[in-house]
Parts: structure tokens; C-alpha cells; sequence
């Protein structure tokens, strides 16, 4: 019997797939618990409106990041940050990835999530850096930070 799968079932298959499986099987576990539900000609066009619709909706959110993109690695949008230096421009700790964020968000007014911050060298020292910051999973910015002195 052809099932759509509603939900992910461990080793026989995920959500949205359509398989054979055994009618009992069909019949007495998965449409009776709700993981799945006969593969009729009406249910499989749902299917594939639902695909569509999801898929625009992806293209639409990686449109959006590719827009972020353009706006975050503009020159003029590089991000000003102060911290206690030493006389050597040596920072006292080191810049986070929260005070990017924050500092993001008060001279951009665009709001990052820390977490997509990519800091691959921790920044201690007074200085100009470039830092990538992944926006979507297909799209990642390349961002100027100044450290200077207080």
C-alpha cells in the first residue's frame, strides 16, 4: 500500500515521502497512530502544493538574507566598536560576539543572532577585522569591525 509519511518514521521513512509499505503495517500503525496517510490521487496533489508552497517560502527567506548580505557588507556599514585598551593596543578581555551583536544593533538597527557570529580568532587587540556572519545556511556576510581605544 502507497503511504505519505506525516511525520518521520526511524528506518522507514520522513515526512512528506511517499513508499510501499505492508497494508497491515498501513493499516494498524501508522494511519492508525497518525504518522501517515493513504497516498490517494487528491492527497498526492496536496503533496505537492504544500511542496511548492514551502519551497517559494524558502526562496523568499534566502532572498531576504541575500538582501541582509548586500547591506551588511556595504564599506560605509562597517561596525565601531570601544573597549579599555593598553598602551600597546592591547585589549583588556576580548570583544564577544554578543558586543558585536549589540553593537550591530545600535549602529545598524539590525538585529543578529550571536550565535551566527563566526569568530575564527578571538579579537584582543585594537584593530580592523573582518568577520563572517552566517545569515542563512546558503548565505554567508562578510563584515568590517574597528576596535579602537576608549
Amino acid at each position: 500500500m502507497k503511504v505519505i509519511f506525516l511525520e518521520d518514521v526511524k528506518g522507514k521513512g520522513k515526512k512528506g515521502e511517499v513508499k510501499n509499505v505492508a497494508d497491515g503495517y498501513a493499516h494498524n500503525f501508522l494511519i492508525k497512530n497518525g504518522l501517515a496517510k493513504e497516498a490517494t490521487a487528491g492527497s498526492l496533489s496536496e503533496l505537492k502544493g504544500k511542496i511548492k508552497a514551502e519551497e517559494k517560502q524558502q526562496e523568499e527567506i534566502k532572498q531576504e538574507a541575500e538582501e541582509l548580505k548586500t547591506l551588511l557588507e556595504k564599506e560605509e556599514n562597517a561596525i565601531e566598536i570601544k573597549a579599555k585598551a593598553a598602551e600597546d593596543g592591547r585589549l583588556f578581555g576580548s570583544i564577544t560576539t554578543k558586543q558585536i551583536a549589540s553593537a550591530v544593533q545600535k549602529q545598524l538597527g539590525i538585529k543578529l543572532d550571536k550565535r551566527k557570529i563566526e569568530l575564527n580568532v578571538p579579537i584582543r587587540t585594537v584593530t580592523s577585522m573582518k568577520i563572517d556572519i552566517k545569515i542563512h545556511p546558503e548565505v554567508t556576510a562578510t563584515m568590517t569591525v574597528n576596535v579602537s581605544p576608549e
